[in-house]
């Protein structure tokens, strides 16, 4: 396949640049998995869709300050977004400056921490710290990592609430975003109706940005980003399945470490990298619906939305959410897509 199988034109005032006053006030668009159509609703009804004995699955990951303002030795400024932790002393991450620094060069954070530029790693940047630990620095001297299509920086709100309201275990870069919608009387409603729930956790890196540089996609390298999923959540979806339940993802990084960690075509607990990469003719092992926000053009999560609902459907589906001028990216409106009717 073709990378430009998945474009499409965005007016640009449809990217949400701010979350809306209430997590759960978002738009919701209902459709469903090889179908073109679609209902229009609010995510306060999503428990309208999920039937007693389904099972959500959320991703618990925790988003850290991982964005760092600094300066080279030679004075020129430097911005720098973690992409992943290689032990306490390294990173690897993306960087934006007028140059690039030499091998070796010094870049101040703060008024006093050093880091050091050791150079390229893939497509991203090396980074080492000789003095205390990486992730202290990231704590004090963090600011949440806004994705680059919102244009401003991130303030005290965006602390809260480009967080989940679960979130449990520090490592993303990116939030989760089809769960930011979710608010404790929703999680309520579903409970009440017989919706179980259970966490798994992967941390989202800024590779999930990065884009698809080749237009052939057996071409493209996908970016590693690490997981958990337990043998508890294991027992729970195999429970689920053979009671008749559905199971549904809570966004695509549910969704990537679930069918990861059931690529043989059994699920099974691990932990690890991913280097899963999702497009269409992929069959589904484990997912049966999906929540999920809406996708960049030409994105690997776009093509991983359309391997589970079809192509041509989701750029009808696409067409519909722009017509009737939803909010899109990580501050934006959801979207669920149903099981396939039995």
């Amino acid at each position: 396949m073709q990378k430009s199988d998945f474009r499409f034109q965005l007016p640009e005032e449809l990217i949400a640049q701010a979350p809306l006053p209430v997590r759960s006030a978002s738009r919701l668009l209902v459709c469903q998995r090889h179908s073109f159509a679609t209902e229009d609703r609010q995510f306060s009804q999503i428990a309208d869709y999920i039937q007693p004995g389904d099972l959500i699955v959320f991703n618990n990951t925790r988003v850290i300050p991982a964005r760092l303002y600094g300066k080279k030795d030679s004075g020129g400024k430097v911005e720098i977004l973690l992409e992943r932790m290689i032990d306490d002393k390294r990173f690897i991450g993306m960087m934006r400056c007028s140059k690039t620094p030499r091998s070796g060069q010094k870049i101040l954070i703060g008024d006093h921490q050093v880091l050091n530029y050791e150079g390229r790693e893939g497509d991203f940047f090396l980074f080492s710290r000789d003095k205390g630990k990486l992730h202290e620095l990231f704590v004090e001297y963090g600011h949440m990592p806004l994705p680059p299509y919102i244009q401003r920086k991130a303030d005290s709100m965006d602390d809260e609430r480009y967080q989940t309201i679960f979130a449990q275990n520090p490592g993303a870069v990116a939030a989760p975003t089809a769960s930011l919608h979710f608010d404790q009387t929703i999680l309520d409603k579903l409970k009440e109706k017989g919706v179980n729930s259970t966490e798994i956790t992967l941390h989202v890196g800024a590779g999930t940005y990065q884009p698809v540089r080749v237009e052939d996609l057996d071409q493209h390298v996908m970016h590693a980003e690490s997981f958990v999923l337990s043998a508890q959540t294991v027992n729970q979806i195999q429970q689920t399945k053979a009671a008749g339940g559905r199971v549904f993802a809570a966004g695509t990084t549910s969704l990537r470490a679930l069918e990861a960690a059931s690529a043989d075509g059994e699920l099974k607990p691990m932990s690890g990298d991913t280097r899963l990469f999702i497009t269409p003719g992929y069959q589904f092992n484990t997912v049966d619906g999906l929540i999920t926000n809406f996708h960049l053009s030409e994105s690997t999560l776009l093509m991983l939305v359309s391997a589970f609902a079809g192509i041509q459907e989701i750029r009808h589906i696409y067409q519909h959410a722009i017509d009737n001028k939803y909010r899109f990216f990580s501050y934006g409106d959801a979207m669920i897509i149903l099981p396939e009717a039995a």
